[in-house]
């Protein structure tokens, strides 16, 4: 699944890209399975305003959107109710890949990749595509007024995260620190990979309960945290399936992972065979000797 790094530099591509564009028309296929808000809806959502801002909410991409729908105009006895909920002037469209979404800025001429479940075209004249074969990702638009709050996913963002907001999230929770670092309403954004990254660089087990930790090994650990999502983003994040940017790049940091997906190699660190465990159905990759 993209990670919070994979994420950004998706989002970076996207702001380079599409920022400041209109969507003229939607397309959306037959699948609902990708659909956290109706069809209908998002296509009224859409069309017709004006992508302002892209950024990022944890896992999530947030497409800001302003100007009235295309449908905002239309005489209210000849509007239907998704036509007359998305003509507020502001909106979120939030995108959340899942396991193998992606989108892709595209010539309209280019050939159109199977489990594409969006088509957006665009004023410029091209299309902005999300794809997605397992279908885990969700398309969803949010409604709001100017004065009113945004998308919020919950969680605090890793890399805005003080070193002691980050220390109250964990100092007393009782789970397995890798657990806890998954858990997207305490930390949004930091996976699987991410996780045992940065356990690895603080020196610490993944099944160590976080209540255990000491305030030096928390502080520790935020530092890792961060310096490894840093140096992830400045690398176009993991590739390690079939994750690549918005313009079809792959990510260069898992070349440099030092545990995750090693199972059985030598540490590099100290030589140790890296340990593959499986915590709440996930797994787990560590150095026995490093990681105390």
């Amino acid at each position: 699944m993209p990670e919070l790094p994979e994420v950004e530099t998706i989002v970076q591509g996207l702001k380079k890209h599409v920022a400041g564009d209109a969507i003229e028309s939607v397309w959306i296929g037959s699948k609902k399975q990708p659909l956290k808000s109706p069809a209908a809806i998002i296509a009224a959502t859409l069309e017709g305003r004006r992508i302002v801002r892209v950024h990022r909410a944890g896992k999530h991409i947030v497409f800001d959107l302003v100007g009235e729908s295309r449908t905002g105009g239309a005489k209210g006895a000849t509007r239907s109710k998704a036509q007359r909920s998305a003509s507020s002037d502001t909106a979120q469209w939030i995108v959340h890949l899942g396991m193998t979404g992606h989108m892709t800025v595209s010539d309209p001429a280019a050939e159109i990749a199977k489990h594409t479940h969006l088509i957006a075209k665009l004023a410029s004249g091209r299309e902005l595509r999300f794809i997605d074969p397992r279908m885990f990702g969700k398309l969803s638009v949010h409604l709001h007024a100017r004065d009113a709050g945004g998308f919020d996913p919950g969680g605090i963002e890793p890399l805005e995260a003080t070193e002691e907001q980050f220390i109250a999230l964990f100092r007393r929770r009782k789970t397995p620190i890798k657990s806890a670092l998954l858990n997207q309403k305490l930390l949004r954004g930091v996976g699987n990979i991410y996780a045992d990254e940065s356990l690895f660089r603080a020196g610490i087990r993944p099944r160590r309960k976080a209540a255990s930790l000491t305030r030096t090994q928390l502080v520790k650990l935020h530092r890792a945290v961060q310096e490894v999502l840093r140096e992830a983003i400045a690398l176009g994040g993991s590739s390690i399936s079939d994750y690549v940017g918005v313009d079809g790049e792959e990510g260069f940091f898992q070349l440099r992972h030092r545990v995750y997906g090693r199972e059985g190699e030598p540490c590099l660190a100290c030589q140790a065979p890296i340990r593959r465990i499986v915590l709440a159905g996930r797994s787990s990759h560590y150095c026995a000797k490093c990681q105390k």
